[in-house]
């Protein structure tokens, strides 16, 4: 499970207002908050006693799962400060000194009503997004503030909004940061992209910018293809979600390839499509599309399905993969990682903390590392999702989706003895 290999953090990420909603509130130009509109108090319930079954059953599911961090027995007291199950009885909350001085139940807090507020039936008007960006506007990726107000989103003036929509965008846009001609993240020793990063960015930007480039490249209406590998929860987001990924890029067609057994639900048959052989294809319009193939990456690679790669054309993200998470390990570290670094091409990877990027790359490292050139070092994802979740197996351990990223690629170039 993706909860079950989070890091416990206890700080959140420092969040700015949206320039333009701080402006209109100093003049004053804002109408009257509705007295339904989301407050950490009128969205806090305790989760045993919520309005949502959902949530009535997630506590049930704690009190069956979790272990109390003091007494090591089941779960059944529900912190009053969090409004969710932390502790087998009070006098071991109150007893859990460390909970207390980290404030831990701060963010715990933050789990509770970020999750009432998706279920709360409220207009949700920070999912209408925005559509193709004009030419003579550019888009600022520096951070989630400057990229909403550039981009002309719905003013976000409020964490609930930040945490709904960040959640949603966190996977597209950190393709986009990446990739981007002003990507966020600069060359060594100031930034994390090392010089075989920058080659291979320089790669990929040649095609994303073919005017900027003033050379036509032989194959140019190739589209770019991502391939994201262990897919879950980014496979079932909706097409248009993914689309504010290609209105960066309107120069270039954008395939997105999601690779792995849990890539493509089937919601009336309620289970995942699994087959070697056939490939979903869905068409977003004429310069995007996705496709879903339901099995390993390494599976596909042997039957040079994929082929040939071309670190032009092709790039690859890991979400959360779990290279070193002893339940997933060795389905990436063996065949797929191979089959990952004779590609050549770059390879991105995100964790749901520092903490859990660097046992993925160190085991990487560990094992390849005379097979592979690291192209970005490990370092906060500028856009990680706001939205804190918690792991129901242990209350205790809260994370959000995306928090740092990493990059490296098979080694091109190897040293000829003399």
């Amino acid at each position: 499970m993706l909860a079950s290999r989070a890091s416990v953090l206890y700080r959140a990420k420092p969040m700015t207002r949206p320039i333009m909603g701080f402006v209109r509130n100093a003049l004053g130009l804002d109408p009257p908050a509705s007295p339904d509109d989301p407050t950490p108090e009128n969205r806090f319930h305790l989760w045993e006693q919520s309005p949502s079954p959902d949530l009535r059953e997630r506590a049930a599911r704690i009190k069956a799962m979790a272990t109390c961090p003091v007494t090591h027995k089941d779960v059944q007291f529900t912190c009053p400060l969090s409004g969710i199950p932390t502790h087998h009885s009070k006098e071991a909350w109150e007893q859990d000194v460390e909970y207390h001085e980290s404030k831990r139940y701060e963010l715990l807090k933050k789990v509770n009503i970020y999750e009432h507020d998706l279920r709360s039936g409220r207009p949700f008007p920070e999912f209408d997004f925005p559509q193709e960006q004009d030419y003579d506007r550019m888009v600022n990726m520096n951070n989630w503030d400057l990229f909403f107000y550039t981009r002309s989103f719905y003013s976000m003036d409020t964490e609930f909004q930040l945490a709904a929509v960040t959640k949603m965008l966190s996977y597209p846009m950190t393709i986009g940061s990446v990739l981007h001609q002003y990507s966020p993240y600069s060359l060594n020793p100031k930034g994390p992209v090392t010089l075989e990063g920058l080659k291979s960015l320089a790669a990929l930007r040649y095609t994303l910018y073919p005017e900027q480039s003033g050379r036509v490249r032989a194959g140019q209406d190739t589209p770019l293809r991502i391939f994201i590998l262990g897919t879950r929860a980014e496979a079932q987001l909706p097409g248009h979600v993914w689309k504010q990924l290609q209105h960066l890029f309107p120069e270039t067609s954008i395939e997105l390839h999601f690779v792995g057994p849990e890539s493509f639900y089937d919601r009336e048959k309620r289970s995942y499509v699994q087959s070697s052989t056939e490939t979903i294809v869905k068409r977003i319009d004429e310069s995007m599309q996705l496709f879903y193939h339901t099995d390993f990456f390494h599976v596909f690679h042997e039957a040079q399905d994929f082929f040939p790669y071309d670190p032009y054309n092709d790039v690859f993200f890991c979400f959360h993969p779990g290279f070193a998470a002893p339940e997933t390990q060795e389905y990436w570290m063996e065949d797929t990682m191979k089959a990952l670094l004779q590609t050549k091409c770059a390879v991105f990877t995100t964790g749901f903390s520092k903490d859990d990027l660097l046992r993925d790359i160190n085991l990487v490292q560990d094992t390849y590392g005379s097979e592979l050139d690291m192209l970005m070092d490990p370092v906060p994802n500028v856009f990680g999702s706001t939205k804190w979740e918690l792991n129901d197996n242990n209350p205790h351990e809260v994370y959000q989706f995306n928090m740092y990223i990493a990059g490296f690629r098979g080694k091109r170039y190897h040293a000829i003895e003399l």
